[in-house]
């Protein structure tokens, strides 16, 4: 039982790492002005965005003179999540 119980937390962290992955792209490509119409783009954007604007909701103070911080606040929650699911493994 509790090989099943640590493989899925080794899935559920790894699938944490990639989601990690794609938000630092993300955030790295608002540095370029995209083509809105490309489809790695708007599957970046439609993956992350949802995250964001409730970060964004939730904590306003994230967006200081037009620089958006809600990527860190991501990556920084996710990495708390990360280290309390490795904490689990028995």
């Amino acid at each position: 039982m509790s090989l099943i119980i640590n493989s899925l937390l080794s899935v559920a962290i790894l699938v944490i790492n990639i989601y990690i992955w794609i938000v630092i792209i993300a955030a790295l490509i608002t540095f370029v002005n995209p083509d809105p119409y490309n489809p790695i783009v708007q599957f970046l954007r439609r993956a992350t965005e949802p995250v964001f604007g409730f970060i964004r909701q939730k904590m306003p103070f994230v967006v200081i003179n037009g620089i958006d911080l809600s990527p860190i606040v991501v990556i920084f929650a996710l990495n708390i999540l990360i280290s309390i699911l490795s904490g689990l493994y028995i």
